[in-house]
C-alpha cells in the first residue's frame, strides 16, 4: 500500500529546501509509506478504543526533595584546571564592543 508517490517525494524535498539525490528517493518512499502506515495502525487503534478512560492519572508531576548539600569549594577549585581569586576561569564565548 503505497501512500507516497515519488512526486510527492521531490515535491515534498523542494519545499524543505533539501537535496535529495536519485538513489535515495525509493529509500525516502519506503520510510515515509510505513511512518504513515504506522500512524494510521494507531488511528484505528485510536478508534476501536473509542472513549475509554485511561487507568490511573497520567498526569503527574513527581518531585524530589531539593536537599543541600554542603561542599569544600576549595578543593573543587584545585581540581579546575584554571581558577584566580575563589572563580573558576572560563574562555570567554561571547565578543563585546
Amino acid at each position: 500500500m503505497n501512500i507516497i508517490t515519488r512526486e510527492e517525494v521531490l515535491k515534498i524535498a523542494k519545499i524543505s529546501r533539501i537535496t535529495v539525490h536519485e538513489n535515495e528517493i525509493d529509500g525516502l518512499i519506503k520510510q515515509l509509506n510505513d511512518i504513515l502506515g504506522y500512524a494510521q495502525k494507531v488511528q484505528a487503534l485510536a478508534q476501536k478504543l473509542g472513549d475509554i478512560e485511561p487507568m490511573g492519572n497520567t498526569n503527574v508531576n513527581l518531585f524530589r526533595q531539593d536537599i543541600p548539600h554542603s561542599f569544600d569549594a576549595k578543593l573543587l577549585l584545585e581540581r579546575a584546571p584554571e581558577h584566580e581569586s575563589g572563580y573558576f576561569v572560563v574562555p570567554k564565548i561571547i565578543e563585546g564592543k
